[in-house]
């Protein structure tokens, strides 16, 4: 196993004034063991930086450090990692065992080494019953556990997971990302996950990096990142619903943006916030509350509500209280968290 540590990492395509930068200085230290999940929209550079760790895509600036070496030049065979993509990129022919031990016969590992490899990641991943079998043969979710055990057996020093949940269903998901939770405790390997999807990153990263347009908004703990957000992208962007994001509240301070989660706002019969309510959007156990702060034309406002609480009808002006050790503040200039 070994640490990464990302250093001033930029990325550039092309060269001179007319260079598109994706990659804005990102500076990271990831410990030995750690599992993180790189998680922004498309288009936020996430997954090209993954890259440049795999040895796919050449770094700018900056250097990327894997354990002890600096991997800027080396080769991806050279690097002693193993990466799961998301399109499983199993070779249709072979079968499951084939597939799991096909890395291992080309660097020539002995064939009883690579049959007892390929066994201990079948038991741990399930698939001891389908090593026969071809990927045609196998459902989505076993095909990206082959993929994954293809990863186990090579014991790299550092697992890259390329966004490798996005072609399952919802259940799939669920169930893939505990297993790769599980597979995480048992190996103990440094990961890097990417994904788009916050709910995957807040369940699974150990601590994660929040991107955005090619920049790193936020790094730590998911507790840390929902509780007490850097900046109003990382605040809108982890959680669902969003973070409210109220300007011009009446007793706080000009140019400062006030934050409030929907479910850190209270019912009351009177007095607090009114809002003007437009939706309720069942949910199961919970209801949504889409109102109007202030009224018909005040600004957006989500309000969380319980099951067990009666929901109000439509038009009706709501009275809420935010939780005062809840309230957030932030820039609104630059959109920085405001502390104190």
């Amino acid at each position: 196993m070994a640490a990464i540590a990302f250093n001033q990492v930029v990325k550039r395509y092309g060269i001179g004034p007319r260079a598109n930068q994706v990659i804005h200085g990102v500076t990271a230290d990831v410990t030995d063991g750690e599992f993180v999940v790189i998680v922004g929209p498309s288009g936020c550079g996430k997954s090209t930086l993954l890259r440049m760790v795999a040895g796919l895509e050449e770094i700018t600036e900056g250097t990327i450090r894997i354990g002890e070496r600096v991997v800027n030049d080396l080769e991806p065979a050279a690097r002693d990692i193993a990466m799961v993509f998301q399109n499983y990129a199993l070779y249709p022919h072979m079968s499951v065992f084939d597939n799991m031990a096909y890395g291992l016969k080309i660097k020539k590992v002995p064939i009883d080494e690579i049959r007892q490899r390929v066994d201990k990641a079948a038991k741990i991943l399930e698939l001891g019953g389908l090593l026969a079998r071809k990927p045609r043969e196998l459902s989505g979710g076993q095909r990206q556990r082959v993929a994954m055990g293809r990863a186990i057996v090579r014991q790299p020093q550092v697992f890259l997971f390329d966004e490798p949940l996005s072609n399952l269903d919802a259940k799939l998901r669920a169930q893939t990302r505990l297993e790769i939770e599980k597979l995480h405790r048992e190996l103990g390997i440094t990961s890097l996950f990417v994904t788009h999807d916050q709910v995957e990153a807040m369940t699974l990263a150990q601590r994660m990096i929040v991107m955005n347009a090619g920049r790193m908004e936020q790094f730590g703990t998911p507790e840390e990142v929902y509780h007490r957000p850097a900046t109003t992208f990382v605040a809108s962007f982890i959680g669902a619903p969003p973070m409210n994001l109220l300007k011009d509240v009446q007793g706080v301070r000009e140019g400062v943006l006030l934050g409030i989660r929907p479910e850190h706002l209270r019912v009351a019969d009177s007095g607090g916030w009114e809002v003007l309510v437009e939706t309720v959007e069942m949910l199961g156990a919970e209801r949504l509350i889409h109102g109007r702060l202030g009224g018909a034309q005040g600004q957006g406002m989500i309000v969380r509500m319980q099951e067990t609480e009666t929901p109000p009808a439509l038009g009706q002006t709501l009275h809420v209280l935010p939780l005062e050790d809840r309230v957030h503040g932030f820039d609104q200039a630059t959109g920085q968290r405001i502390e104190g």
